[in-house]
């Protein structure tokens, strides 16, 4: 049995070689190999919605092209509106939370003052009250003058 090889190249429409290869000498066996036409590797794919438009002649003088570049020139100045808009509505928003986080700080700062005062009042009533309790055990007891007579 003798093994002859034999290739034919073949390209399609869409510019992919198919390759087919004769492998045995008792018939033609056909392996599809895709084969990019350039040697880069190939371009962008196509998506099929452009494909046709891809190579149709516009006319700039016609109706239908005026009316195309007029109502993508009003989507163009709508997005662009929009947008403008949006930035202006975030710097709004930032300044906004500026003003009130500069307010909280102002908070924070006075109630940690006011803190700081209530606390030392406390420690300082706390060591007044522990200089006037007496320990347990020494209390002095008074008498009624009253009651020493019954």
């Amino acid at each position: 049995m003798s093994k002859t090889s034999q290739q034919n190249t073949v390209t399609d429409a869409n510019g992919v070689s198919v390759i087919h290869t004769q492998a045995h000498a008792s018939g033609l066996q056909q392996v599809p190999q895709l084969v990019p036409v350039s040697p880069g590797g190939g371009g962008k794919a196509v998506p099929p919605s452009k494909q046709g438009k891809k190579n149709s002649f516009v006319d700039r003088n016609s109706d239908e092209y005026r009316q195309r570049r007029e109502r993508n020139n009003m989507a163009v100045k709508k997005s662009r509106l929009k947008s403008k808009q949006k930035a202006q509505d975030t710097l709004q928003r930032v300044n906004q939370l500026k003003e009130e986080n500069e307010r909280l700080e102002a908070k924070i700062k006075l109630l940690t003052k006011e803190l700081s005062v209530l606390k030392d009042l406390f420690l300082e009533h706390a060591h007044n009250l522990a200089d006037n309790v007496q320990p347990v055990g020494t209390e002095t007891t008074t008498t009624n003058p009253e009651n020493n007579g019954q």
